[in-house]
């Protein structure tokens, strides 16, 4: 499933690490869970190691990389925008921002603080 529009704009930091991790690993996709821990943050994946569920919903690009999220989770953000940044610490445990002392975050207009 996809939406009519892109709703993922991306940093030139979260921009900068993303060039990074397709320099090491090649192109990749991005999954947000919406879960607890791990799963609160966009996790990073090469092309072929995540499968997506047929209830994952495409939200946009990072770049050139796909960003999906599940479907209920898509339908609790159907108007809000996302914003990803990369800020300084270890990335989920899957994912490819691990063990590089950066991270992928999702920021919101709708939930700035």
């Amino acid at each position: 499933m996809t939406t009519d529009r892109d709703r993922v704009t991306a940093t030139p930091a979260a921009l900068a690490l993303l060039a990074r991790i397709v320099a090491d690993h090649g192109p990749v996709i991005f999954h947000l869970s919406g879960g607890c821990c791990d799963g609160s943050s966009p996790m990073c994946y090469a092309v072929g190691d995540f499968r997506l569920g047929e209830r994952d919903v495409l939200l946009g690009h990072v770049g050139d990389a796909p960003f999906y999220t599940g479907g209920a989770q898509a339908a609790a953000w159907a108007d809000t925008d996302l914003l990803i940044d990369a800020v300084a610490g270890r990335g989920g445990m899957f994912s490819l921002d691990n063990g590089r002392d950066e991270r992928f975050v999702v920021r919101s207009p709708t939930c700035a603080v």
